[in-house]
């Protein structure tokens, strides 16, 4: 085999490979020696049909299996003598010329062909010791606690029926027919819904127009869909819908205190305000991890400078782009509607696909050179937690990701990440300032908008 590199430009390589038709022929021999002992052709024996006789039945393909299976051979010898660690899957170039491809499957010319390799950079990775970061961290505030209690004491008023007419914060079921262009739509009826006038569940002007109604009445309701609808068909269109009111129910009275704590499953109102208070201080704390994390990946991408992958960062921006403009497409906005024109935001997304790029090289090579792993109980945990998210299809859930090796990768790479980053932050010194409950999560926002 002759191997030749004909291109050297960043991270961009390509050889010119020959390998003699006396190699390819003898691979192709090989094959119809191991088909002598398999097939059954008339008037020969089994295992007797000479391999003259097989070439000429046989010859091409095995001739082609061959070359399939040098190529493959010479591509990672290749790759392993250079050191190479690959961006993505050598691209193999066969000759143009006319006839040139034929003439190596019938076996009269040698195989000659041009691989086209795009390599991962070589990465000098920053002393983590010598990164300082700053944790923002917020205490849970008895207010929050109170605000939090009120809240789920609202969602559990209790209500009772009523004769007379409905008002706002009453509470109906209703059954509807939807129709649009006096024709009903997909989605468009129910039995039996429970609505609460006021709190906002339906389309804009919906329960207003329920505000007067009893118990055995028919309504019509007239609406418009807003513009940017979830169901395409129906944004922006007017529609009526025919409302039965079942019942009538007005709010009780709102009370916290033991009762409604055992309501609820709890001993004593303390059981409850230390529960909600634990549940606030796990949501402070991801906001938190959140943030942190962000500061880091900052610090990352500002410390870690070198070439990146062509084909990752157009395969990166590609996903990119496609979110976009298919969110873009789905509420019927322009880019002019988001302030901006098409080419400065592919700049923009382009430059977040670079970024994404250049930290998952980085948190890769980390994890590789610190022998970091995502273990199979780690991965069976991250399975059980989204079948949990799906009651009553839990082995259906599981049987997915077992049967879709994509799938367990979309769980472990988050895993892996985290793991990576909890590596990094051992090493880092990490100081913590106490922030309030609102900068905490205006800091979040803000980032999340970035």
């Amino acid at each position: 085999m002759q191997v030749t590199e004909t291109l050297s430009e960043g991270l961009k390589r390509e050889f010119k490979v020959v390998i003699p038709l006396a190699d390819l022929e003898a691979k192709a021999t090989g094959r119809l020696v191991e088909l002598k002992d398999r097939v059954r052709i008339n008037g020969f024996r089994q295992g007797k049909v000479p391999v003259e006789h097989l070439k000429r039945m046989y010859g091409r393909g095995a001739m082609a299996e061959a070359i399939e299976g040098v190529v493959r051979e010479a591509n990672a010898k290749i790759v392993t003598d250079n050191g190479f660690k690959l961006a993505r899957d050598p691209q193999v170039i066969m000759p143009t010329e006319e006839g040139a491809v034929e003439k190596m499957i019938e076996g009269k010319s040698d195989l000659a062909y041009t691989v086209a390799i795009e390599i991962l950079p070589a990465i000098e990775l920053a002393d983590f010791k010598g990164l300082t970061l700053e944790k923002q961290v917020a205490e849970v505030a008895d207010e929050e606690v109170d605000t939090a209690i009120k809240e789920l004491a609202e969602r559990n008023r209790p209500f009772g029926s009523k004769d007379g007419p409905a008002a706002s914060g009453d509470r109906l079921t209703i059954s509807f027919v939807g129709k649009v262009d006096d024709k009903p739509f997909e989605g468009g009826t129910a039995d039996d819904i429970v609505v609460q006038i006021g709190a906002g569940q339906f389309i804009s002007g919906f329960e207003e127009q329920l505000v007067g109604a009893s118990a055995g009445e028919a309504h019509t309701v007239k609406v418009t869909f807003p513009e940017g609808y979830a169901a395409a068909h129906l944004a922006g269109k007017a529609a009526e819908f025919e409302v039965v009111v079942k019942t009538v129910e007005t709010p009780g009275a709102l009370t916290i205190d033991e009762a409604f704590a055992k309501s609820l499953g709890l001993d004593s109102l303390a059981k409850l305000n230390t529960m909600v208070k634990d549940r606030i201080g796990q949501e402070h704390a991801l906001v938190t991890r959140q943030r942190l994390k962000r500061v880091l990946l900052d610090k990352l991408d500002g410390l870690h400078k070198f070439d990146l992958p062509p084909t990752m960062i157009e395969d990166e921006f590609n996903n990119v782009w496609k979110t976009v403009t298919d969110e873009l497409e789905g509420q019927k906005r322009t880019f002019a509607d988001e302030g901006t024109t098409e080419e400065a935001a592919k700049i923009e997304y382009r430059t977040i696909a670079e970024r994404r790029v250049r930290l998952g090289l980085v948190l890769a090579e980390i994890g590789e050179r610190n022998k970091i792993k995502v273990t199979d109980e780690e991965l069976s945990r991250a399975i059980v937690e989204q079948s949990r998210r799906a009651p009553g299809k839990e082995q259906e859930v599981w049987d997915y990701y077992r049967k879709n090796t994509e799938a367990v990768a979309s769980l472990r790479a988050p895993i892996f990440e985290d793991k990576v980053i909890d590596f990094i932050l051992e090493l880092a010194k990490v100081t913590e300032k106490k922030v309030s409950r609102d900068q905490l999560y205006k800091g979040d926002q803000n980032e999340a908008a970035a």
